[in-house]
């Protein structure tokens, strides 16, 4: 995957804005450099450029892209703008808004819940809000019909895990057996298997995941991909793997 590479000398956020002004003026915009400049600064200098360009011109260069660009243009250049909280926002709205929510979008969910940070989460929480007027559990409940996802992706995304790197042992066999017992009678949406997945950190999940296998000799994404439960099976399956490794769920992810 390629890097951002950052020019030696990079232009005050006044010059950068005064060109991009120049460039989004008339019929004729000037992609190629709106492209150059923006492509060419990290998060804190375009930053920068969105709060000097709303300074100098009293608009916002979000609208101004808006309105001045278009096709997939458009849209990566208003998502680059957004800094990561406000992005992750709006890709999980996107994906709770389509037309008819298949399974592999509500994987949008899954990642903000179980790969971002506690306080990365909780941003994406407040911002969901301030954009589109709702909390996200609301737009969750009122998007997704099968009430064992509502369950789960609620669960999800309303929790705050603490990051410390405690185990207890203990706990793990427990709730591995916990976990075992939900499997085998193929009841995925028990409240037992919402709360250790929605509420352990990732330190104790990954010791239960690890007890599981070694007490039931079989990986717990297996043995749920044997319960026969469908598309709730998919998205645990995505919970774990998230969890376990999520280099490798979004290399798989790159490659579909």
């Amino acid at each position: 995957m390629a890097t951002l590479v950052l020019p030696d000398s990079v232009p005050s956020p006044t010059q950068d804005c005064e060109r991009l002004n120049l460039a989004l003026q008339g019929r004729g915009v000037e992609e190629y450099v709106i492209l150059w400049i923006l492509g060419h600064r990290n998060a804190a200098q375009r930053k920068q450029i969105k709060e000097t360009y709303q300074l100098l011109y009293k608009e916002s260069i979000i609208n101004r892209l808006q309105s001045k660009l278009s096709g997939v243009l458009k849209e990566a250049m208003i998502l680059w703008m957004n800094e990561g909280a406000e992005r992750d926002a709006i890709f999980v709205h996107k994906a709770l808004k389509k037309e008819k929510t298949k399974v592999k979008k509500l994987q949008v969910l899954v990642e903000l819940a179980c790969v971002s940070s506690p306080n990365h989460l909780m941003a994406v929480r407040r911002i969901y809000c301030t954009l589109f007027q709702c909390s996200l559990e609301e737009d969750i409940t009122s998007n997704i019909s099968t009430p064992s996802f509502q369950k789960l992706l609620v669960g999800l995304v309303s929790s705050y895990r603490h990051d410390r790197g405690l185990v207890d042992l203990n706990l793990a066999k427990s709730e591995a057996a916990k976990l075992h017992e939900a499997i085998e009678m193929k009841q995925l949406d028990t409240d037992d298997v919402v709360w250790i997945l929605s509420t352990r950190n990732l330190f104790q999940l990954r010791a239960t995941f690890g007890c599981y296998k070694k007490s039931y000799k079989v990986a717990i994404d297996q043995a749920i991909s044997s319960s026969g439960n469908g598309d709730l099976d998919s998205i645990l399956q995505a919970v774990i793997l998230c969890i376990e490794s999520p280099e490798k769920h979004f290399a798989e992810v790159m490659e579909e």
